[in-house]
């Protein structure tokens, strides 16, 4: 090791001397006990790296002047750490929720026990199922944080007040929102139920909501009180007080959003580099105009599967981070063995655009695994086909063939008949407007192999594999290259809760070790700092 030509090398403190620390695998091994401080002593142009305890001269005689110093790293101190002391988690980690119980009950189990937080995906379950979701959580995480995921179902805002009704009824006072294009009733019904002012004027609100976005315009809606409109609504029909909704004024909808930037499932591809900081300054007008008593926090999502991206995330500001994709590929993810493996073999650049299945007719797309599956493709000729023709007998005899024959691999009329049935038991509602309106029909039959394909991926239907739809991200193959030639390189290896600690911790050791770079020092071995590890090996160097 050397300190770099024009690096100053004036004292910048005393220490107390403890051991010095050789270049090459035991300078990694310092770099990796994150929680000890290291110092540079600079003499000659050569540098050699201690470690030690702060002191003054006055302490002690044998004080030692320092030259650079790199300051502990405790994964506590990663990001905001009021964030986790208001959530009650240990570490600012968030697994963010993948539909169809994806981000299974298993998954926020093993996360609340690591002192983490993960969500449950409940997107496009029956009320039914995310009820059994919310027994087994609060009889196995019971004390510890999780939350529910609320999506905006634009289609069917009965689903959305059903949802809300359950979980202000069972008590479940955190929740993702996700997807949400504008703020509805049910939205801001969840978030101000039980709102009090306390004996010190404070006002406090039981129920939370962490948003993910992708736009300024819905960062904006989320960031700001409710909707005066909505709060009218809402003491209209009995859910508020008048007094309950003046207090309401004084609250954001979300105080900790989070910024989704290229990743699986709903985005808008965004770059993170340049939507994170547009949000961040965001937030900072927002807190200046409202003046909140609990500050705006800003997270980052999409893109995050390695240490390095970590790193990078907490370097722009992030609050938290949130991963996703990387998840499905877990072994508690409600996915099959054959999706994990599929995911496991993922590259950067296997992924496309498909149309969404809960946002057909508008036109939304989901970032999807291309390798492997015809999903894709299969879902842009139907969205295709009902941009073009305005009724199931509209569509030309040959392409209605195609269809039966290859996509539904059943008739068309079985189909409605099927599709039929699942709305008499989810929401009639949709049927009526079907029977009016030959063109919805025709979205809903569609809407039918959409929402079935992710099923079939969750089941591991065989004869479907081909139909798979698996919500993917290009992260997914940074996370592949990253865990090359590990024990993470296997599917049955990945455990979310290794995964989350190996990213935390390889983030600050990457950022530690850029501290160190900064201040002069070369790395002989950069490539070692942030390779796979046992959570037991992470949990020596914590010690």
């Amino acid at each position: 090791m050397q300190a770099l030509p024009h690096r100053s090398i004036d004292p910048v403190g005393v220490f107390l001397p403890g051991e010095q620390v050789a270049p090459g695998p035991a300078l990694v091994t310092g770099l990796r006990h994150i929680n000890q401080a290291l110092y540079l002593i600079v003499h000659d142009r050569d540098c050699k790296v201690m470690t030690g305890a702060a002191g003054t001269p006055h302490e002690s005689a044998e004080g030692q002047v320092f030259n650079g110093f790199v300051p502990a790293c405790p994964l506590q101190s990663l990001g905001d750490p009021d964030f986790c002391r208001d959530h009650a988690i240990r570490y600012p980690y968030l697994a963010g929720s993948m539909a169809k119980g994806i981000s299974s009950v298993a998954m926020v189990e093993a996360l609340a026990q690591s002192g983490m937080l993960g969500f449950f995906g409940s997107a496009g379950l029956l009320v039914e199922e995310v009820e059994a979701a919310i027994d087994q959580l609060q009889g196995r995480a019971a004390g510890r944080t999780y939350g529910f995921n609320l999506i905006h179902s634009p289609n069917e805002p009965d689903l959305e007040n059903a949802l809300v009704d359950l979980y202000l009824r069972r008590g479940i006072n955190l929740v993702e929102a996700s997807a949400f294009l504008a703020l509805t009733p049910a939205l801001a019904r969840y978030r101000t139920h039980g709102i009090r002012r306390t004996d010190d004027g404070r006002i406090v609100t039981p129920n939370r909501i962490i948003a993910k976005i992708s736009r300024e315009e819905v960062a904006a809606k989320f960031f700001a009180p409710p909707p005066e409109k909505i709060l009218r609504e809402l003491v209209a029909s009995g859910h508020l007080t008048a007094e309950q909704a003046k207090w309401a004024e004084q609250i954001p909808m979300a105080q900790d959003v989070t910024v989704e930037a290229d990743s699986g499932g709903h985005t808008d591809n965004r770059p993170a580099l340049a939507l994170f900081p547009t949000i961040q300054s965001q937030k900072n007008t927002f807190q200046k105009q409202y003046n909140y008593h609990q500050p705006l926090r800003v997270g980052l999502g999409g893109g995050i599967a390695t240490p390095a991206s970590a790193a990078a995330a907490f370097a722009l500001g992030a609050a938290y981070l949130v991963t996703g994709t990387v998840n499905q590929a877990c072994v508690e993810s409600g996915t099959c063995e054959e999706v994990r493996r599929m995911l496991a073999e993922t590259r950067q650049a296997d992924v496309t655009m498909a149309p969404s299945g809960d946002m057909f007719e508008m036109g939304v797309k989901v970032q999807v695994l291309k390798r492997g599956t015809m999903f894709s493709m299969r879902a842009a000729k139907l969205y295709e086909l009902y941009r073009a023709y305005g009724s199931i007998e509209d569509l030309p005899v040959d392409e209605r063939q195609k269809l039966e024959k290859s996509v539904f691999r059943k008739n068309l009329d079985q189909v409605w008949e099927e599709t039929r049935g699942y709305f008499n038991q989810r929401d009639p509602r949709p049927l009526a407007r079907a029977e009016r309106d030959p063109k919805y029909k025709l979205a809903l039959v569609f809407r039918w192999y959409l929402g079935q394909s992710p099923v079939w991926a969750n089941r591991g239907v065989s004869d479907r594999k081909l139909d798979y739809q698996v919500w993917c991200g290009p992260a997914m193959g940074a996370f592949n290259e990253w865990a090359k030639g590990s024990f993470l390189d296997a599917p049955g290896q990945r455990q979310v809760a290794t995964v989350a600690w190996n990213i935390l911790f390889g983030a600050a050791v990457l950022m530690r070790a850029g501290q160190l770079k900064q201040q002069g020092v070369h790395l002989d071995d950069e490539a070692a700092l942030a390779v796979p590890l046992e959570i037991e090996q992470i949990k020596e160097f914590l010690s």
